[in-house]
This record gives structure tokens, sequence and C-alpha cells, in this order.
């Protein structure tokens, strides 16, 4: 291991046993130890472990302590499933909906780890930033307003004209900060998308948490029967438990290298409190990667299999039966499981880089027999 991986280790509590001493780590690392680490009796007396000793030299490796939730603002559970579908204003004759929303960008302090604070430039004031759900078709109009340090836009993956593009010397531009700007455009295709900051330089502006993500749901009247498990006014998609996960990471000490990775920005937060799912439901999850620094991101199931749909743009899957999927950044697609073979239990999902792993993106399903 080369001193660039202990020291990124090291700060989140994550280096071997000495490391942070050997590399003088700061006092940053001190409430993110280890839970894993062995007792000096186990590892310099060679005695014989109890149980529970065994249990706690070789558990899971994870920061200890919690996140201040309360000072963070929001709940990591509600991030996993708050769709934001904005506010009706307007029915027009041809039926065609208008669903407006209200953004601000604002730079604000987040706890990423226990102890340890990141300075976020957000939308909303959380990373990632509220999900924008709306059905195919519908006209949405989304007030921007940049109250943040730099200027800032809001890109969208979808389809629209040039001037409501949010690119730096595209159309309307960077809006300047203190200025505001109404991004206008119809709901289409359908499929799941995101959001995001593409002002200059693109690579800050992403790292320091401008993005979010951005669903459609597909109009079943188009698009069959199918598409009615995935529109949340249908019968048929009642049954789905649907999660919402971005894959993201944080560069704290500012040297182009992550130190942190999350799925919604709190490491560990799901392995420690795990999602509770009901195992007679099936399960979707609208994944999205947006870490910067990394050219490659993935997911791994434990023990299941899943369909995966990439970019969400399908009513068939991408891909059937598979337990690991890659993206690249930016990249995004749906996710469908079902437990209801298994037994109850603990079901891990993680990325299937190691050290990605053990720097906090790291989760688990607790499949139960029936969720009240």
């Amino acid at each position: 291991m080369d001193s660039s991986q202990l020291n990124r280790r090291a700060l989140l509590g994550l280096g071997t046993r000495g490391a942070a001493a050997t590399i003088g780590a700061s006092a940053l690392a001190a409430p993110l130890l280890l839970s894993h680490q062995a007792t000096a009796k186990d590892e310099h007396q060679h005695e014989t472990p109890t149980q529970a000793d065994e249990h706690t030299a070789h558990g899971q490796s994870m920061t200890m302590g919690e996140v201040d939730l309360d000072r963070l603002g929001w709940h990591p559970d509600e991030l996993l499933t708050d769709f934001d579908y904005g506010e009706v204003t307007e029915t027009r004759p041809d039926g065609t909906v208008v669903r407006e929303w209200n953004i601000v960008a604002f730079d604000r302090e987040i706890e990423i780890a226990p102890g340890l604070f990141f300075p976020a430039w957000t939308y909303n004031g959380r990373v990632p930033g509220p999900t924008l759900r709306a059905n195919e078709g519908d006209l949405l109009r989304i007030h921007f307003t940049n109250a943040g340090s730099h200027p800032h836009t809001m890109h969208f993956h979808g389809i629209h004209s040039a001037f409501h593009d949010g690119v730096t010397g595209i159309g309307r531009g960077e809006i300047a900060i203190g200025d505001q700007h109404t991004y206008e455009f119809t709901a289409k295709p359908f499929g799941l998308h995101l959001y995001h900051c593409h002002a200059s330089p693109l690579k800050r502006h992403i790292h320091k948490g401008l993005y979010g993500t951005f669903i459609v749901n597909p109009d079943p009247k188009k698009r069959g029967d199918l598409a009615k498990k995935r529109h949340p006014d249908f019968e048929e998609s009642k049954e789905w438990q649907e999660f919402v996960m971005v894959m993201n990471a944080f560069d704290t000490t500012f040297d182009a290298a992550n130190e942190v990775y999350a799925i919604n920005s709190i490491a560990f937060q799901h392995m420690k409190h795990p999602i509770v799912v009901d195992k007679t439901r099936p399960i979707r999850i609208y994944l999205v990667n947006v870490v910067e620094f990394d050219l490659i991101n993935s997911f791994h199931l434990h023990a299941n299999f899943f369909d995966y749909y990439d970019s969400g743009t399908t009513l068939e899957p991408t891909l059937r039966t598979v337990d690991i999927i890659s993206q690249m950044q930016a990249q995004r697609g749906i996710l469908e499981m079902s437990f209801a073979e298994h037994e109850a239990g603990l079901y891990m999902f993680h990325a299937h880089v190691t050290e990605f792993t053990e720097l906090g993106w790291m989760a688990a399903f607790d499949v139960r027999d029936s969720v009240v």
C-alpha cells in the first residue's frame, strides 16, 4: 500500500493498524476509528479470543459513531424515497400538465461521516439535490436561483432546447451570483436521468455536490401496459418498493483523489442502518453514478440477481439476471429484483472496487417476512 493510499484510508479511520501513527494522521480521523480493530491482548499476547472478541476482531470495517442528522437537516432514509413532483400550476386544454419547482444553489457544510465535514455546494441545501419526478409529456419549469459563491447552472440529461441546456457559453449560459433563470422543457424521454451544474470548471462543480436525480414516468397510453408498473398513478406500480441511490464520493483534501465513498453522501449509513424491505414485494432501484476523479463505479448485490435497464429508457431489461453492473460518471440505470424466495436476513450490496467499499460505499437490505 503506497503513501497516498494510506493517507486516504487513515483520513477516514480505515488505515491498517498503526498506519495513522505512521503517517501522522490529524485529529480529524480520531472519531472515525475502525470498529473491527482487535484488542492489544488479542494481537500481542496471542490468547484465545472469546466469541465476542472474535466478532470484534473480524467484524465489518466501518466508521464509529453517528452523523448528527439534526444538524445535517435531512434523514438518509428520506433521500431513498423522497420523490419531488413539484407543484402542478396548470392543466392545459390539451391535457398537458405544467409542473414547477424552486431550486436554490448555495454553499453549505455537510457531515459525510461521523465528525468529518465537507464544504459542499448544494441544490436546496442537500447532496444529492432533490429527486425531481414527472410524467412523460409534462411541461416542466424549474425556477433556479444562484445564492452560492460562484456562477452555477442546472444541466438536465433529457431533451430540451439549446437555450435551456445549462452550459457555460451556450444559450442562457451561467447564472451569475444572485441571478435567476427558469429552465423550461417537456419531460422526455421517459426513464432515469440526472441533472448537475455544468459551469466551469465542471469537475469542481460536480464534485462539490451540485447534482441530483431526474425521473420521467412512462406514459401507458403511449407505451402500453408494461409502463403501468413504473407509473405511480397505476395500481400495477403499488407493489414495488422504490429507492433512489446516487453513488457519490468526496475529495476531502482537494488533491483530486476521493477519501469518502457513499450512496446518498453518508459513508456506511445503510450498513449501520440497513434498508428495511418486505420480501413479498419486488424492489426497484434508481441508480445514478456521479463520482468524480474515478473512471468507473459499480453495484454488486449479494446472494441474489437483478434485471438492469440502462438509462431506464426501455421497458424490457438491457441485462437479465446479473449481480453486478458498472457505470461511468453520469451513467444510470434501473435495477429490479425480488427476495420472495429468500429467507429473511441481511443482504449486502456495495461497490465491487474494494477501496470504494472500505471507504464507505457499503450497504445492506434488511429483508423481512413482512413490513407493517
